[in-house]
C-alpha cells in the first residue's frame, strides 16, 4: 500500500536534504508513515446502510448487473453494501419491469480477437484450513484448530495465457490486501499481453476496491476491440489510465471523511517486441533482459524521486521519513494530468516485470532485483506464477510489511 499523496507542486526538496515537510493535497491528514510500519489507519465511518436493493440492481462501480443478497460484484469485486448507487443508475420508479429468467455470470465487456482475460472468484468461501487441513466454518474460521481461513482477495493469481502470469498477496503485517492486478493476453509466446498494477493507498478507506475497480477498468479498455481510427499504444495507455481512475472516484460515492479512496497505476503493454509502459504514483515496472543490462523504466511519482532528482543517491532518498509518499494518485482528489509513458524494446528473450512497491521495497535497484529474479529463476524455473509465487515469498520473508504484487511478461 502506498502512502498518503502528496501535493507535487509543494513536494521537491533542498538539493542537499529536505528542510521541512511537504504541504499535504486535500486528502492527506497527516505526515505518511514508511510502508514498514504496518498499521492501517482507522476505518472512515461509513453512510447508513443503503436501503434494500430490488431483485436485480446494477454494481455502483463497474455497472454489472448483480442479484440481490450478494456481497461483492464479480465483475469489479466492490463492495455492494456499502455506498450508495451513483444518481444516473437510480431506477426509474415508471420504468417496465426487466424480466429476468436466469441468472449467469456477466460476459463482461467486448475482447480483442484471441485476447484472453481470467476473472479470479475473489468472493468465493475457503472450505479447508491450510494450517491444519481442517473444515472451515461458515464463520470464516476452522472447526479443528480455530485459524481464520484466508480470504481469496488476500492471495490470488492469474494466468491468462502460459507466457504471462502473476500473483498478488496481502503480505504479513497488513490485515488486508489493497493492492490489485489484472492481466490479458494472447496465446502465442511474446505477441501481445496487458499487464495492470494497482496499489491502493493505506490512509484512505475502501482504497482496496478502488484499486480491483482501477486495474480491471484499465485492462479492460487495452484489451478492448481496435478502435477507427486505430490509437497509438501512448493514446491507448493515457485512455486506460483514464478509466482506471473514473472507476477509482466512483468507489469514493457514499464514503465520508477527508480522503476518498485511492490508489497507485502501473500498465504495460507488449506487442512486436516492444513495451510502452505508463505509470501515475510509484508502482513500478523493470526490463531484465537475460544476461543484459536492467533496467527501471518508470520514475515514481514519489518524494523518494524528488530527492534524488536532486541529488540524493537512491539509498538516501529511499530512506527519508517520507520517502514513499506520493505525489501523483487515481482517486476522486487526484491530480489532473495523463500518465508518464515510456516504450522499451524488449525484443530480445527477459522478463518485464511490473509489481507494488511491496517487492522492490526490499530489493528497489535494477541490478540487485535482476540478480535476485535471475537467483530465484535458477531455483524454480521459468513459469510466471512460479516465478512470481517465488519473488512474492521472497518479499514475505522480508518482513512482508506491505502488500505485495507480482506480475511477469516473458519476452523475446
Amino acid at each position: 500500500m502506498s502512502d498518503a499523496p502528496q501535493a507535487a507542486a509543494e513536494a521537491t526538496p533542498d538539493a542537499a536534504a529536505p528542510q521541512a515537510d511537504p504541504q499535504p493535497a486535500p486528502q492527506a491528514a497527516s505526515q505518511a508513515a514508511p510502508p514498514s510500519d504496518g498499521q492501517l489507519e482507522s476505518p472512515v465511518e461509513l453512510d447508513a446502510p443503503p436501503p434494500p436493493v430490488a431483485a436485480v440492481v446494477d454494481c455502483p462501480v463497474c455497472g454489472t448487473p448483480t442479484s440481490a443478497g450478494e456481497a461483492f460484484c464479480e465483475s469489479c469485486g466492490a463492495d455492494l453494501g456499502r455506498g450508495t448507487p451513483l444518481a444516473e443508475d437510480t431506477p426509474d420508479p415508471e420504468a417496465a419491469p426487466i424480466e429476468i429468467t436466469s441468472r449467469s455470470v456477466p460476459a463482461g465487456p467486448a475482447r480483442a480477437a484471441g485476447v484472453v482475460v481470467v476473472l479470479p472468484d475473489l468472493d468465493a468461501r475457503a472450505t479447508t484450513c491450510l494450517a491444519c487441513g481442517g473444515s472451515v466454518a461458515e464463520d470464516g474460521y476452522c472447526e479443528q484448530c480455530g485459524t481464520p481461513a484466508r480470504r481469496p482477495r488476500d492471495h490470488f493469481v492469474e494466468l491468462p495465457v502460459p507466457w504471462v502470469g502473476g500473483v498478488c498477496d496481502k503480505g504479513i503485517r497488513h490485515a488486508r490486501n489493497e493492492d490489485a492486478m489484472a492481466l490479458a493476453g494472447r496465446p502465442e509466446p511474446a505477441s501481445w499481453a496487458a499487464v495492470v498494477v494497482c496499489d491502493g493507498v493505506s490512509s484512505a478507506p475502501q482504497s482496496d476496491v478502488a484499486a480491483l475497480a482501477a486495474s480491471r477498468a484499465a485492462r479492460d479498455v487495452l484489451s478492448a476491440p481496435e478502435s477507427e481510427p486505430p490509437l497509438t499504444a501512448d493514446e491507448l495507455l493515457t485512455r486506460a489510465a483514464a478509466a482506471a481512475n473514473d472507476a477509482a472516484t466512483k468507489v469514493a460515492v457514499g464514503v465520508k471523511g477527508p480522503n476518498p479512496p485511492s490508489c497507485t497505476f502501473v500498465a504495460a503493454l507488449v506487442e512486436s517486441g516492444r513495451a510502452v509502459v505508463a505509470w501515475i504514483g510509484d508502482s513500478r515496472a523493470y526490463w531484465f533482459p537475460d544476461g543484459g543490462t536492467a533496467v527501471q523504466i518508470s520514475t515514481d511519482d514519489s518524494w523518494a524521486a524528488e530527492a534524488m532528482a536532486h541529488g540524493l543517491s537512491r539509498e538516501e532518498a529511499e530512506k527519508l521519513p517520507q520517502a514513499h509518499a506520493i505525489t501523483r494518485w487515481l482517486g476522486a482528489d487526484s491530480p489532473e494530468g495523463p500518465p508518464r509513458t515510456v516504450t522499451v524494446d524488449v525484443s530480445a528473450p527477459g522478463w518485464l516485470l511490473v509489481c507494488s512497491d511491496g517487492l522492490w521495497n526490499y530489493c528497489s535497484a535494477p541490478e540487485d532485483l535482476g540478480a535476485l529474479l535471475t537467483a530465484t529463476q535458477a531455483r524454480v524455473g521459468a513459469e510466471p506464477v512460479a516465478l512470481a509465487e517465488a519473488l512474492t515469498m521472497w518479499a514475505n520473508e522480508q518482513g512482508g510489511h506491505d502488500n505485495i504484487t507480482t506480475a511477469l511478461v516473458r519476452c523475446g
